[in-house]
């Protein structure tokens, strides 16, 4: 006789190690036969910051926003387009996820709707190598690292729900529009230029704020920055708003990719 709930348990048990299993392979595909190996998911991030250092401090002499508690614009930037390549390396990658697993899809009985989960765990390692150089930055240059950063762990679970929901959208519309992953870069691109990364919040036209209120980015940004940079307490209401946004995106990215994924043998 089968014990109540053993099944699930097995269930759960099994995902976690397909999980974990594509999790090394992705990590370890990314940077095979590379000298430099997992130091990539370090460079890339410091190559854009200097691009972007250099574009908006040195060239257009964009000052760090006042009333922070660093001048460095160098440092406010890294801290604010963290959790963005976090997000944006998730839905990408998610985007054409399907695709790339075509073969475990059509030939196996093959639970896909991890593959995006797997893809933010892949990604979430190159992210936790940049914040940690972050966080020795910080603590060189502040002399003093915020216990807010004890947050962080939250704000990335929130950008993985938020990603996973996202990617899951993306890749079972692209399965089935080979369109959706070019759509996907242009709605991110201007999805980007107005998250608050940049430039201040205040620094936004009054009739464009509304931009701001709607962004769940602008949110995860200015949370990142505060918990790096300050001793600020964020506030309840504002961790509510973005849990909403993530936990909605979540649910609504599982059941649409629930609904598109029975055809997926088939279109595959």
């Amino acid at each position: 006789m089968t014990v109540p709930g053993t099944h699930f348990l097995r269930n759960l048990v099994r995902r976690r190690l397909l999980i974990a299993e594509l999790v090394r392979r992705d990590f370890e595909q990314r940077f095979v036969g590379s000298v430099a190996g997992w130091l990539w998911g370090l460079l890339q991030p410091l190559v854009l910051l200097f691009s972007w250092t250099f574009v908006f401090q040195w060239c257009l002499h964009t000052p760090a926003p006042k009333g922070e508690v660093t001048d460095s614009y160098t440092l406010w930037l890294f801290c604010g387009f963290l959790p963005w390549l976090l997000f944006q390396e998730t839905v990408t990658r998610s985007a054409s996820s399907m695709i790339d697993h075509a073969n475990l899809i059509t030939k196996t009985i093959f639970p896909a709707e991890i593959v995006p989960i797997a893809i933010f765990l892949s990604s979430l390692l190159n992210h936790l190598l940049a914040l940690s150089l972050v966080l020795v930055v910080v603590g060189i240059w502040l002399g003093h690292v915020s216990v807010g950063m004890l947050l962080l762990p939250f704000y990335m679970l929130l950008i993985g729900l938020f990603g996973v929901g996202i990617g899951w959208i993306a890749a079972g519309l692209q399965v089935y529009l080979r369109d959706t992953a070019q759509v996907l870069g242009i709605a991110l691109t201007f999805w980007f230029w107005t998250t608050p990364i940049f430039i201040d919040e205040k620094q936004y036209p009054a009739r464009l704020r509304f931009l701001l209120r709607a962004n769940p980015f602008a949110y995860l940004v200015r949370g990142y920055r505060d918990r790096l940079l300050s001793f600020r307490v964020p506030e309840a209401g504002e961790l509510l708003w973005i849990t909403a946004y993530a936990v909605a995106a979540f649910i609504a990215g599982g059941l649409l990719f629930r609904q598109l994924k029975r055809g997926f043998a088939d279109v595959l």
